[in-house]
C-alpha cells in the first residue's frame, strides 16, 4: 500500500521510498526509511496536503509526494499473521500489541527485499546474455541489434532478496528517436525500478557511455556493469575501473555473461546500492555541459521546478536538458504544467541565444558536451594498448573473405543450402526412429483397444496426427541450431550488411535483412523485431514481405515433400523454395513501396566484432524451440487433430470404405466445396483441407494430411523406398509432382497463421492493413502455384 492511502489516525510502516534521487534523498533525510513507523495525523481541508508523525516530529506531504512511499498497513499485518508460519510460530503469551509490532516489521522487512532490477544498454552489448546468466531465463540471444524488443522478466532470489530483473530493449540513447528509446524511458521514468543496471560494453566503452551520461541526467541509482570484459584485458588495455565509477557516480563492475565471471559481485553491489551502502560512489552528480549551456539548463529547471507536482515525478534538471534538445515526448509533459507558455518562450529564447553563441544547436551542443564529459573521464581512466604497428584482429580476417565483393553471396547462398543439406541427412536419421516409434505406438494401442470410435479417434486423430508432425522435431531443431550459430556469432549483422545495396534498390534497409531471415525461424517475432527499423516506410514495407520467408513451421510441410517427390536433391529442393521466397518478398517489397508514404532514414548498423557461440546459448535456444514445438503439439496440433479426426469421422457410413467415408464426411464435404478453386493448380480435396487447416497454424497441414491418409490396411501402407514415412508413400501414390511443386509454392506464399495475422495487426495498428496483406499473399500464392504446376506438367506429364 501506498502512504496516500492510508486514512486519518491510521498508522503503518515504511517499507521503501521510491522516486528519482533529490527527491528520494530528501524524503529519506526527513526520516521515512525502512522500518520507521508513520501516522497519519490529518488531512488538509482540500485533501492535500497530508499532515504525517514520524520518529516524533510532525512532517506534511503533498499527497503526489506521498504517493512515493510504499508502507504495510496494521490490517496487512494482521492478515499476516493469520497466513505466515513465521508469525504464527510466534510465543502464545505474547501480548497482542507486541505481536501486531513483530507482524508490522516482518512484512516491512519482507516487501523491502522484493527489489525490481532493470538492464539498460546498448545493443549488443550482452545484456540479454547477463539477463539469461543472472536470472536462468531462456530468451534468445543474438549477436545483432534489436533482437530484445520487448521488455522480459525474470524472477530469482539472492542472499535472502527476492529480485525481478527486467531486460529493456538494447537502445543507443534514451532520445524520443525509436520506440525502443521511448519504451525504456518510460519503463525507467514510469515504473521507476529500484537500480538500474547499466551494460556497457567494455571493448566499446566511448560509444557505450553516451547512454550513461543521459543516464545520469535522470538522477536514478545506477550500477555499471562492464561487460566483456575479458576482450578489453585480452586487447592489452588498461581501465583504473574505481576512478571511473568515482568520476560517474555509480560503482562500476567488470563482468563477462558469456562465463558468468564478475556477476556474484555485481549483484553485491546492486544490494549495497540498494541499501544505500556505497555513499562515495553511489553519488549523483551533474554533468557540466559548459557555462552558457548550464544556464538554459538552470533558467528552465527553475521554472519547472515551481510546479510541485511534478517534481515526485521528474528530475527537473532532465526535463530542463531534454525541453532543450526538442524532445516531443518530454515536450508533452512540459505542455501540461501551468507555466506551459513561460517555459516555452525561454526555451526559443535559450536555444537562440545558444546558437548565436556556439554557432550550433542546443541539442548539438548538449551531445557535445555529453561525449566532451565522457572523454575526459577516459582521459583518466583509459589506458589503450599501442601495438607497435596495428595488427589485423580476428573479425578484420573473416569479414575480408565473408563481406568480400565476390565471394560474399556465393558464400550465403552456400551456407543455406549446407543447412537446408544437414537438414534432410542429419535429420533422415531420428525422423526414422521416431516413425517407427509412433507406428509402433499406433499399433501397440490399437491391439490392446476394442474396435470403435475410441480406438479410431486415440490411433487415427491423436496419434496419426500429432505424431505425423512430431516426426519432424529433428529437422525443427537442426535448422533452428544452424540459425542460432549464424545469429551469435555475428554473421547475421554482415548478411545484413552485405544485402544494404540490394535492399536499398528495393525501398528498405539492410536492417530490414535481419527480422527477414529471422522469419526463417519465426514470421511472429520477426514481425515484432521491425521495431529497431527506424523509418516508417521501411518498417511497415518489412512487416509486409516477411510472411513470404518461410517459417519452421512450414519446413515439416516442405521436408515431407521434397523427401517424397524430389528424393534425389531434397536440399536443392528446399533453398530454392525458400529463395523463392526471397525473390517475392523483394518484388513485394517493390510493389507496397509505392502505396507507402517516403520517410528514408540513413542506415545505421553495428557490425559486431565475431565472437565463437557458447554451446551452452546455442543449446539451450535450440532445445527453447524445440521446446515450444512440442508446446504446440500437445495443445494447438492436438485440439486441431481430433477435430480434423472427428470431421473425418462423422456423420458414419457404416460398411463402407475408408475412402468412402472421408470423402463423404464433413471434412470431406468442406474439401470438395472448396476443390474448384484449386483444382487448376492439380490439388486434391484431401490437400485443401490441409491448406484450410494451415491457416490456424503451418504445422496442422501435415496434421491435417496425417488424419486424411491414416494408415488403412493396404490401400496406404508404406512402400517403395524404406527412409520414406508412410504418409510420404500415400502421396505420392496420390498426388503428381507438378500438383506436389504447386502446393509447395502455395503453402511457402499463402496466408501465413492467425499469430502472424494478429502480430502485423498490431505492430501496423490497423486491421485493413492485416487484412489487405493476407488477401495479397492468398493471391500471389494461387498465381504463382499455378505458374508452378503448368510448368511441372512440361517437366513431369501426368
Amino acid at each position: 500500500m501506498l502512504l496516500a492511502d492510508l486514512n486519518t489516525g491510521e498508522k503503518a510502516v515504511v517499507v521503501r521510498v521510491n522516486g528519482h534521487g533529490s527527491f528520494r534523498k530528501r524524503l529519506i533525510e526527513m526520516g521515512f526509511i525502512k522500518g520507521k513507523e508513520v501516522r497519519v495525523v490529518l488531512n488538509a481541508p482540500l485533501k492535500d496536503p497530508i499532515e504525517y508523525e514520524i520518529i516524533g516530529y510532525k512532517v506534511s506531504l503533498r499527497r503526489e509526494e506521498a504517493r512515493q512511499i510504499e508502507v504495510v498497513t496494521e490490517e496487512e499485518a494482521r492478515e499476516a499473521l493469520q497466513t505466515d508460519e513465521h508469525l504464527q510460530a510466534l510465543p502464545g503469551d505474547m501480548e497482542e500489541e507486541e505481536r501486531l509490532q513483530r507482524a508490522l516489521a516482518h512484512v516491512a522487512e519482507e516487501r523491502h527485499h522484493n527489489i525490481r532490477v532493470a538492464l539498460v544498454g546498448n545493443p549488443n552489448c550482452g545484456k540479454t546474455s547477463l539477463f539469461n546468466i543472472a536470472a536462468g531465463a531462456h530468451e534468445h540471444v543474438g549477436n545483432y541489434s534489436g533482437v530484445t524488443v520487448d521488455a522480459k522478466e525474470g524472477h530469482f532470489r539472492y542472499k535472502d532478496y527476492d529480485i525481478t530483473l527486467v531486460d529493456l530493449p538494447g537502445t543507443y540513447s534514451l532520445s524520443a528517436y525509436s520506440p525502443e528509446e521511448l519504451y525504456v524511458r518510460k519503463n525507467l521514468l514510469e515504473a521507476m525500478p529500484d537500480v538500474v543496471v547499466n551494460v556497457v560494453d567494455a571493448s566499446n566503452i566511448e560509444r557505450n557511455l553516451y547512454l550513461t551520461t543521459q543516464l545520469i541526467d535522470m538522477n536514478l541509482r545506477v550500477v555499471m556493469a562492464l561487460n566483456m570484459y575479458d576482450e578489453l584485458r585480452h586487447k592489452g588495455d588498461k581501465l583504473d575501473v574505481k576512478q571511473l565509477g568515482y568520476l560517474l557516480g555509480m560503482p562500476v563492475c567488470p563482468t563477462v555473461s558469456r562465463n558468468g565471471e564478475g556477476i556474484p559481485e555485481l549483484f553485491d553491489t546492486i544490494l549495497q546500492v540498494y541499501e544505500n551502502a556505497t555513499p562515495r560512489l553511489a553519488r549523483h552528480l551533474h554533468i557540466n555541459h559548459g557555462a552558457e549551456l548550464e544556464k538554459s539548463i538552470v533558467r528552465l529547471r527553475n521554472l519547472i521546478f515551481s510546479n510541485e507536482e511534478i517534481r515526485s515525478r521528474y528530475s527537473t534538471r532532465y526535463l530542463a536538458i531534454k525541453t532543450l534538445e526538442a524532445d516531443k515526448d518530454v515536450a508533452g509533459i512540459i505542455g501540461t504544467l501551468p507555466n506551459a507558455s513561460q517555459i516555452a518562450a525561454a526555451c526559443q529564447e535559450e536555444e537562440a541565444r545558444i546558437e548565436g553563441l556556439l554557432g550550433t544547436s542546443a541539442e548539438s551542443a548538449i551531445v557535445d558536451a555529453k561525449y566532451a564529459f565522457i572523454q575526459g573521464a577516459l582521459a583518466e581512466t583509459y589506458e589503450k594498448y599501442q601495438a607497435e604497428r596495428p595488427r589485423r584482429t580476428f573479425t578484420d580476417k573473416i569479414d575480408a573473405i565473408v563481406t568480400n565483393q565476390w565471394a560474399a553471396f556465393p558464400i550465403f547462398v552456400l551456407l543455406l543450402w549446407f543447412i537446408f543439406w544437414a537438414t534432410f541427412t542429419v535429420g533422415q536419421y531420428p525422423m526414422d526412429w521416431i516413425e517407427a516409434a509412433v507406428a509402433w505406438l499406433g499399433g501397440k494401442v490399437g491391439s490392446l483397444m476394442a474396435e470403435g470410435w475410441v480406438k479410431d479417434l486415440v490411433v487415427d486423430g491423436v496419434i496419426a496426427g500429432v505424431g505425423s508432425v512430431l516426426v519432424f522435431l529433428p529437422n525443427i531443431l537442426i535448422l533452428y541450431f544452424f540459425i542460432s550459430i549464424m545469429e551469435d556469432s555475428g554473421y547475421m549483422a554482415r548478411a545484413a550488411f552485405i544485402v544494404d545495396k540490394l535492399m536499398h534498390r528495393i525501398g528498405l534497409h539492410g536492417k530490414s535483412f535481419i527480422p527477414m531471415v529471422m522469419g526463417f525461424g519465426c514470421n511472429v517475432p520477426a514481425i515484432m523485431a521491425t521495431r529497431s527499423i527506424e523509418s516508417r516506410k521501411s518498417r511497415l514495407v518489412t512487416i509486409a514481405i516477411i510472411p513470404f520467408m518461410s517459417c519452421a513451421g512450414r519446413l515439416p510441410i516442405f521436408v515431407l515433400f521434397a523427401g517424397a517427390f524430389f528424393p534425389q536433391n531434397p536440399a536443392t529442393a528446399l533453398l530454392g523454395i525458400y529463395l523463392l521466397g526471397i525473390v517475392l518478398a523483394i518484388l513485394s517489397a517493390l510493389l507496397i513501396g509505392r502505396f507507402v508514404k517516403d520517410d528514408d532514414l540513413p542506415f545505421v548498423m553495428e557490425l559486431p566484432p565475431y565472437r565463437i557461440p557458447t554451446a551452452k546459448a546455442i543449446g539451450r535456444h535450440t532445445w527453447e524451440k524445440g521446446r515450444q514445438y512440442l508446446e504446440k503439439m500437445a495443445t494447438t496440433i492436438l485440439i486441431f487433430s481430433v477435430s480434423l479426426w472427428a470431421l473425418g469421422y462423422f456423420p458414419r457410413h457404416e460398411g463402407a470404405t475408408r475412402a468412402y467415408q472421408q470423402e463423404h464426411s464433413y471434412i470431406g464435404i468442406i474439401g470438395k466445396a472448396i476443390e474448384p478453386v484449386n483444382e487448376p493448380l492439380g490439388f486434391n480435396w484431401k490437400m485443401d483441407v490441409g491448406l484450410l487447416a494451415g491457416v490456424g497454424a503451418k504445422e496442422l497441414v501435415i496434421s491435417a494430411m496425417g488424419v486424411t491418409y491414416a494408415q488403412d490396411g493396404e490401400e496406404y501402407g508404406k512402400q517403395g523406398d524404406s527412409d520414406e514415412t508412410a504418409l510420404q508413400s500415400a502421396l505420392k501414390a496420390t498426388v503428381p509432382t507438378a500438383a506436389a511443386l504447386a502446393f509447395m509454392v502455395f503453402v511457402l506464399l499463402y496466408f501465413p497463421c492467425i499469430a502472424t495475422f494478429m502480430a502485423i495487426k498490431n505492430e501496423t495498428g490497423k486491421w485493413l492493413w492485416a487484412i489487405l496483406l493476407c488477401l495479397y499473399t492468398i493471391l500471389v500464392a494461387w498465381v504463382f502455384a499455378f505458374a508452378a504446376y503448368r510448368i511441372g506438367l512440361l517437366l513431369w506429364p501426368a
